[in-house]
């Protein structure tokens, strides 16, 4: 039978802390273990995940440092969510022109011009919700265009 560190009680084999002092016994279970992870640190889902969500701050990062630069997963995601929000961008300028042009018609240019910011403000979040589901999922989906040229950057070494 096992007796107390501290004040030397007997213990049942089973005990966690010593009846009479409250001390702990040094025995009980194991810490529990997490998940696998593919590195230290965040896995692979949740970094592809955050290259959307963190853009471009947690694409650029996931590049540059390791290990998340050398996961072909993590590397497509960042690479196509640098690219999406570049095509974005253009877009966005593209609406800008139109829509200032648009807006000089009295009443209806304004109409469609903010509806037309609306539409682009909502498919840009639909997207990137989208692509953070697929990427969360542990999925490559590629975009048209732009999955093509992160795929082959991907796998470069």
């Amino acid at each position: 039978m096992a007796t107390c560190l501290k004040c030397g009680a007997a213990l049942s084999s089973d005990a966690v802390f010593c009846s009479s002092c409250g001390s702990p016994t040094g025995a009980g279970a194991p810490p529990p273990t997490g998940p696998g992870l593919s590195f230290p640190g965040i896995a692979a889902n949740v970094a592809g995940l955050l290259c959307y969500l963190l853009w471009p701050v947690a694409s650029i990062f996931f590049l540059l440092v390791g290990p998340y630069n050398k996961d072909r997963f993590v590397r497509f995601h960042a690479y196509q969510s640098l690219l999406l929000g570049v095509a974005a961008i253009a877009v966005g300028f593209a609406l800008s022109i139109l829509t200032a042009i648009v807006g000089l018609i009295p009443i209806l240019g304004w109409l469609v011009s903010s509806i037309a910011w609306i539409i682009f403000a909502i498919c840009l979040l639909v997207l990137a919700v989208f692509m953070m589901s697929k990427a969360y999922n542990g999925e490559r989906y590629k975009l048209p265009v732009i999955g093509d040229v992160s795929f082959r950057n991907a796998e470069k070494a």
